[in-house]
C-alpha cells in the first residue's frame, strides 16, 4: 500500500512542490487547509493542473493549527506514516503587527500538532519547517546546526520555540521527528508578500505598463537564497533516515536584496534606479543584517546540495512573473475529504 503523508500548510510554495514530490513517489498526500482559505489558494493549483494528475492520490481537509480537536480528528482518520509541518503565519514583517497570533499558530500550534500525534499512539515521522530567521543578530559565519539562535522577529522567536519543542518530543517520547532549519529558498511560487516575489511581479507589471514605481525597504540585508523545489528534497529525505535529528538546507552563498534587485531588473532590460524608491514602512524594528548557511551535514548525511545557482534563481522568477503576467493561470480542481 501507499505511504501516506499529511501536510499542514499544502497550499503554500513548500507545500505544492513538496506534494508533487511525494505524489511522484506513489504517496497517498493529504494536506491540511483553514476554514478561511481559498480551497486553492496558492500554488495547489498548479498540481491539480499537472496533466497526469490523479484526483484519487491528493486529498485536502478542512483544519488549523489553533484547533486541537481538528488535528486529532485528522490524525485518527488518515493515520499517516509521515507529518510535515509547512503552516505558520510567516511574515516577518506582519509578526511585529500580530505577535500574539503569530505565536498561537507559528509556535503553540506546533506544540498542538505534536501533542496531538502524541495522544493519538501514532509513530509518524514529523518534519518541523524551521527558519534560518532564528539565527537572528548572528553569533557565526557561516551558521551551522550548532551555532546559537538570537531570534529578532516575534516570527523568528515563534519559530525558535516550535524547534525546540520538536527537539523535546523527540527527546521525550522517542517520536522521529527533525527540523529542517531552511535558508531562504524562492521560486515562482513565493509568496507575493514575500522580498524576492515582490520584486519579481514589480518587474513584470512595469515591463507591461501597469506599475511605475516599486517601493522598498532596507537593500542591504544580505540572505542565502537557493531554489524551494529543490529544497523539499531535503525534506522528504530527511524523514528517510534511521534516526531523526535537525540539519541546515542552503547553498551556502549570501546576496544582499540589492544584488538581487540589480539582477532582476537587469535581466528584464530595466533601470531599477528609474523605478525603486524606499519607504521607511518597508523597515523591520528589528533588522537581520546577514544570513549564510552551512549545509555541510545535510550533504554528508543526506546526499543533498543546492544545484540552483543564485543567477538563475533571479532570472527564472522574472522570467514566470512575466509569462504569468501574459497568460494568468486558472484555478482547478476540487476539495476531497
Amino acid at each position: 500500500m501507499a505511504k501516506k503523508a499529511l501536510i499542514t500548510g499544502i497550499t503554500g510554495q513548500d507545500g505544492s512542490y513538496l506534494t508533487e514530490l511525494l505524489l511522484a513517489k506513489g504517496y497517498e498526500v493529504h494536506g491540511i487547509i483553514r476554514r478561511t482559505a481559498a480551497p486553492y489558494a496558492g500554488q495547489l493549483e498548479r498540481v491539480y493542473a499537472e496533466p497526469n494528475f490523479n484526483s484519487e492520490h491528493l486529498s485536502l481537509h478542512h483544519g488549523d493549527l489553533s484547533d486541537a480537536g481538528s488535528l486529532k480528528r485528522l490524525l485518527d482518520k488518515i493515520q499517516p506514516e509521515e507529518v510535515y509541518n509547512l503552516a505558520a503565519q510567516s511574515d516577518v514583517r506582519i509578526s511585529f503587527d500580530i505577535p500574539g497570533y503569530t505565536a498561537d499558530i507559528t509556535a503553540t500550534g506546533v506544540a498542538r500538532l505534536l501533542e496531538a500525534i502524541h495522544e493519538s499512539g501514532l509513530q509518524p515521522r514529523f518534519y518541523q519547517a524551521s527558519s534560518s530567521e532564528m539565527y537572528g543578530k548572528v553569533r557565526a559565519m557561516p551558521q551551522n546546526e550548532l551555532t546559537p539562535f538570537h531570534p529578532r522577529s516575534p516570527y523568528a522567536c515563534a519559530k525558535v520555540y516550535a524547534y525546540w519543542i520538536t527537539v523535546n518530543y523527540r527527546e521525550s517520547y522517542g517520536l522521529h521527528a527533525s527540523n529542517g532549519i531552511l535558508f531562504n529558498h524562492e521560486s515562482p511560487r513565493r509568496g507575493e508578500n514575500f522580498v524576492t516575489r515582490k520584486i519579481t511581479r514589480a518587474i513584470a507589471r512595469i515591463k507591461a505598463g501597469r506599475q511605475d514605481k516599486l517601493f522598498m525597504g532596507n537593500l542591504d540585508a544580505r540572505r542565502d537564497w537557493g531554489f524551494a523545489k529543490e529544497y523539499v528534497e531535503a525534506m522528504w529525505l530527511m524523514l528517510q533516515q534511521p534516526e531523526p535529528d535537525d540539519y541546515v538546507v542552503a547553498t551556502g552563498e549570501t546576496h544582499s536584496v540589492k544584488e538581487f534587485l540589480e539582477l532582476a531588473f537587469d535581466h528584464a532590460g530595466l533601470d531599477w534606479k528609474k523605478h525603486v524608491e524606499i519607504d521607511p514602512q518597508f523597515y523591520r524594528p528589528a533588522e537581520v543584517d546577514q544570513l549564510v548557511g552551512d549545509a555541510t551535514k545535510a550533504h554528508k548525511k543526506l546526499g543533498w546540495t543546492a544545484k540552483t545557482k543564485f543567477t538563475d534563481l533571479v532570472r527564472l522568477m522574472v522570467d514566470a512573473d512575466v509569462q504569468l503576467l501574459k497568460c494568468p493561470s486558472a484555478g482547478v480542481g476540487r476539495i476531497i475529504g
